[in-house]
């Protein structure tokens, strides 16, 4: 089996098409990240290929169904599938979002925002520590992409992702694409997020693509949707974050609208050439 720990490299999210390409050039990738419901059953197809890429690659498993954010309490089935997935998987990282997802009982499928009071502090907090407890390894918290903002807050997203992790010893994992998707429609500064954001606490990197609209209002709007290269503005941001923060293991997600590997890989390229200049400045 390969080592579990995540290198300090490109990956990128795994899809059953490029199988056979990843297996027949294993090198060209540093490791991979699967969504944790994909893989909670007990056997099949899928299972069996997750099995055979755990042996050559380390692993992280990203979590997008737990609603860490939600009024209500966390699924403990759900979080006994992910136990078991986790206890023989044994990811070198586990990460779920800073949203909710889940209400009286009904799953939607989406990641929606929560507003940054104390209170929603205070269950966040307390789902994290939870299911930290469940399955015996520390969480990376991952921020939103946002589209409007909650009369209802009482301090900044970053303020409220320092706390949570400070407080229920979380890790964080910084999406740069969605930095830049909330900072487009909320009309802030994208550098001055990150020159706040805790990145001594960053444990990987997330880098995707968006597609551009406009507003009911003709205002620029950005759709967070995974479905496209990495633009150029936010391989700037990733630049400039890790300037700061250094190399960290960066993930090229892209859900939808699947390309040939050849396009996957290029992105992970792009990733590892800015990844190993950081290295170098930072060794100088």
């Amino acid at each position: 089996m390969s080592d579990h720990n995540i290198p300090c490299c490109a990956g990128v999210g795994y899809k059953a098409r490029h199988l056979d390409n990843i297996l027949n050039a294993p090198s060209s990738i540093g490791w991979l990240e699967i969504h944790a419901e994909n893989y909670m059953g007990e056997g099949g197809r899928p299972i069996a290929q997750l099995k055979r890429l755990r042996e050559i690659f380390p692993i992280s498993c990203h979590g997008v169904g737990l609603s860490i954010g939600g009024e209500g309490p966390l699924d403990t089935d759900h979080l006994a599938r992910l136990k078991h997935l986790v206890d023989w998987l044994n990811p070198g990282l586990f990460s779920e979002h800073l949203a909710w997802s889940t209400h009286e009982g009904h799953f939607l499928n989406d990641l929606l925002p929560v507003p940054y009071t104390r209170n929603v502090m205070n269950r966040v907090v307390d789902h994290i520590q939870q299911v930290q407890d469940t399955i015996d390894r520390q969480m990376l918290l991952e921020n939103p992409s946002t589209y409007c903002t909650f009369e209802q807050s009482d301090m900044s997203e970053v303020d409220f992702l320092t706390e949570v992790a400070n407080r229920s010893g979380c890790g964080l994992l910084l999406d740069i694409n969605n930095v830049f998707v909330s900072a487009i429609n909320q009309k802030f500064n994208p550098k001055d997020y990150i020159d706040t954001y805790p990145l001594h606490l960053i444990s990987e990197v997330h880098l995707g693509g968006h597609e551009e609209d406009i507003d009911d209002y003709g205002d620029r709007l950005l759709i967070d949707n995974h479905a496209r290269q990495v633009v150029d503005p936010v391989w700037e941001l990733y630049k400039y974050t890790l300037k700061q923060s250094g190399p960290r293991p960066t993930l090229i997600e892209w859900d939808n609208n699947i390309p040939a590997w050849d396009v996957l890989a290029h992105e992970a390229k792009q990733a590892n050439i800015i990844l190993a200049k950081t290295t170098s400045m930072a060794a100088q």
